[in-house]
């Protein structure tokens, strides 16, 4: 059991990583939405999952599984408000030019 808990909060701290790096390297907020809308969702998932496992069967362990279903919900949406605010406001997205 232990050695599921750290490999599913290690692989969740490694998709949080690749997160920030995204974050700080994509050039636009249509690019960095996508990696962190994808990556940040599966890494916090995966070390709420860790933390929960490592709890066992408890309230506190409910209450994570309860912060994990939010997360899976409202990260989304909130990335998709993120990309239309930003095409209203009327920022272009990044193109590769010559």
């Amino acid at each position: 059991m232990t050695i599921l808990v750290w490999a599913c909060v290690a692989v969740g701290l490694f998709f949080l990583a690749v997160a920030a790096v995204g974050m700080l390297r994509l050039p636009d907020v249509y690019t960095r939405s996508h990696a962190l809308g994808v990556t940040d969702t599966l890494g916090a998932s995966l070390v709420l999952i860790g933390l929960a496992f490592h709890q066992g069967f408890t309230l506190t362990a409910g209450r994570i599984l309860v912060i994990l279903l939010l997360l899976l919900f409202l990260n989304p949406v909130i990335s998709h408000a993120t990309v239309r605010a930003a095409l209203r406001v009327g920022l272009k997205p990044w193109t590769k030019e010559p």
